[in-house]
């Protein structure tokens, strides 16, 4: 062989060993994954089918709203409005309760030209929506509506299969995104996919405050210790009962395993071995969900009980998930609010707080978003019929 030929081998088992590295290495062992597709029958909305929600004893559920579309995120404004995204059609609507029923009396739209919005917080006169790639801020207007629009980030990860963006002001004054991931299973390019990002407002630069967070649309502050929370969705495909849906305490730098692992470092064992690297030691450096939902449940918003008004002694410090519903499980799941129970801080439980859109294979609600009103009154929207509930203690 002459040394031409030589050279050109070495050099091919070379880059033919780079590439496979930057693959990562198969499953040692052959794996199996089940599909499962089953989406309950819609039913539309009709005032009666009320009477067969549920809630705690001592509470009691209206309709607050409804024939809004598919309204998904909700925000208490500063003088008792109630602000709502719709990402499907752009815009941003403002409810008004003029008598204080806890009924809407007035629906404006203050916004109708940001494609895909979701995300909503306001701090200092100003609200602040996001959808996939862009974060705005408008100042509020006395009347509650918008002035003029201030773009602020343009270039967050691009939405894939997750462009659900949702945005909250920490108790450290920073803005903190949720980006989720752009596919349903994979090992993602872009470093700010799959994760929780930190945005200094004084410079409206970024970075990566946690990792490894397939997609966590909902998460808060907890009101005693300051300490970042959210429920992460679990990945599709992998049959009805797992991977479990996470309660996560979320740190700063902390890797919470997507994609090698769900719940308590649990390995899934269908992934591929990370370039250089095996699936067991990375995890092994992970972050574990503090606590397990039922799979496929699909949590949305997330809100603590706060300083709210009305609200009983042992509420305070727990938080509410809306659960909007799963399409991936062989038996219908979620499709409710839940309450996430705390002791010390710490994400003990979980307990039904609304029920009763599903009956059976049939549902006539998706739970999505969560606000919780300074008198105690807690709105849930449900982006499948339109409606938005009020939730609240009995007189």
């Amino acid at each position: 062989m002459n040394r031409f030929k030589l050279i050109a081998l070495i050099s091919l088992a070379v880059l033919c060993n780079v590439a496979f590295a930057q693959r990562g290495n198969p499953p040692k062992m052959g794996t199996k994954t089940t599909m499962v597709t089953n989406y309950p029958q819609h039913l539309d909305f009709l005032p009666e089918m009320v009477k067969l929600l549920k809630v705690p004893d001592g509470w009691e559920v209206e309709v607050a709203a409804s024939g809004l579309g598919r309204p998904r995120m909700l925000y208490n404004g500063p003088n008792g409005q109630l602000y709502i995204t719709r990402r499907d059609g752009g815009d941003v609507l403002m409810l008004t309760d003029k008598d204080g029923d806890q009924k809407f009396d007035e629906v404006k739209t203050v916004l109708y030209d940001f494609k895909g919005v979701h995300g909503i917080t306001m701090k200092d006169g100003y609200m602040y929506l996001c959808n996939n790639q862009q974060l705005r801020r408008y100042p509020v207007k006395p009347d509650g509506t918008l002035g003029n629009m201030e773009l602020l980030i343009s270039d967050l990860p691009n939405g894939g299969q997750h462009p659900n963006r949702t945005i909250a002001f920490g108790p450290d004054n920073m803005l903190y995104i949720t980006v989720g991931t752009l596919c349903n299973d994979c090992k993602e390019s872009d470093k700010e996919a799959a994760t929780i990002l930190q945005v200094d407002p004084k410079t409206w630069k970024r970075s990566i405050f946690a990792s490894g967070l397939r997609n966590t649309i909902g998460f808060d502050f907890h009101p005693t210790t300051g300490e970042l929370w959210g429920l992460d969705n679990g990945g599709d495909g992998k049959g009805s009962d797992w991977p479990p849906e996470e309660v996560n305490h979320i740190i700063k730098g902390g890797n919470y395993g997507y994609p090698f692992a769900y719940g308590k470092r649990e390995v899934d064992q269908s992934r591929e071995d990370p370039a250089g690297d095996i699936k067991e030691s990375v995890v092994a450096n992970t972050q574990p969900s503090t606590l397990e939902l039922t799979a496929h449940m699909a949590p949305i918003a997330f809100q603590f009980f706060k300083d709210q008004s009305n609200i009983p002694s042992d509420y305070k410090g727990d938080g509410l998930v809306a659960l909007h519903g799963s399409w991936n499980a062989k038996k219908a799941v979620g499709f409710k609010v839940q309450r996430i129970r705390f002791q010390n801080g710490v994400a003990v439980g979980a307990i039904d707080f609304l029920t009763g859109f599903l009956k059976g294979n049939n549902r006539f609600g998706r739970p999505a978003g969560i606000a919780i009103s300074p008198g105690g009154v807690v709105y849930i929207s449900d982006d499948a019929n339109g409606v938005i509930y009020a939730v609240k203690r009995k007189s």
